[in-house]
């Protein structure tokens, strides 16, 4: 089985933000990664930066694979952007329902993602690869885990080539994720999503807002640090090796690292997994 690499960036929004992520990907080039993803700001908020910055990933030679969000979008507008990256030759998509930004009444003419995935199969065939997104601790708005699973089956069935997951630390949750969706008939890669961890205030409130579970132990000992960058980074960096050798050993089919446009932690990660 081929493995999968990828490294996720958000589209800078300053001059300095733009030089920053050129260079953090001239680091991560070099591990040859099979695709560089460009997230998509909550109600298509970042629209143009994700072009833009998608456009110079392309142009830099390596592949690119913008994120689309159906919440705020309608059919022409989605039909335009997967013109333009088709024009492009952009073959892969992340093909997401997006989050609603508060104060947001419409939310467009689609409502999930695999209505999403299905109008983009039914404009482009097999043109592009279709990623969707999987949460292994079950999206945190969905009703209940049973429901989440059943959206998840849908998106795949609906034309989606692989999937991505929400980062998470608990192996397990993982593992029984891919169990549960096969039972449902789905047998695309589910690559672990992993985020390295820099900073804990910043990793609490993702991680509340998404719903990915810090285990007691891990944010405890965090949370102990207190201003102690250094030990919060080292330990960070072992638990994230760790989490990450333990997912290939048992059979993941990749890793996709959400950098927050740095590159520092992940390029040791990679090291130390001798990728």
């Amino acid at each position: 089985m081929n493995q999968t690499f990828s490294f996720e960036f958000f589209p800078p929004k300053t001059t300095e933000g733009v030089e920053k992520l050129r260079n953090t990907r001239r680091q991560l080039a070099q591990f040859n990664p099979n695709f560089f993803s460009v997230t998509f700001g909550a109600g298509g908020t970042t629209q143009q930066g994700t072009i833009d910055t998608v456009l110079e990933i392309q142009s830099e030679g390596q592949q690119a694979a913008p994120h689309l969000s159906c919440i705020g979008s309608t059919r022409d507008n989605i039909r335009s952007l997967l013109n333009l990256y088709r024009e492009q030759g952009i073959k892969r998509i992340v093909a997401l329902r997006g989050d609603i930004p508060s104060g947001m009444v419409e939310v467009g003419e689609f409502r999930y993602a695999n209505e999403l995935v299905e109008f983009i199969r039914l404009e482009h065939g097999d043109w592009f690869h279709i990623e969707v997104a999987a949460y292994p601790e079950y999206h945190p708005q969905a009703r209940t885990a049973l429901d989440d699973l059943d959206n998840f089956a849908r998106k795949c069935k609906a034309g989606a080539n692989s999937a991505i997951t929400q980062y998470f630390f608990n192996p397990d949750a993982y593992f029984a994720f891919v169990d549960e969706v096969k039972f449902r008939g789905v047998d695309i890669p589910i690559v672990p999503g992993i985020m390295p961890i820099n900073n804990f205030s910043q990793l609490a409130r993702f991680s509340d807002t998404c719903g990915a579970e810090i285990p007691r132990w891990l944010r405890n000992k965090l949370q102990a640090y207190g201003d102690d960058v250094a030990s919060i980074r080292s330990l960070g960096l072992d638990v994230m090796t760790d989490l990450c050798d333990r997912l290939l050993t048992a059979g993941a089919p990749g890793l996709h690292f959400y950098t927050l446009n740095g590159a520092g932690a992940v390029s040791t990660i990679w090291q130390r997994l001798g990728l």
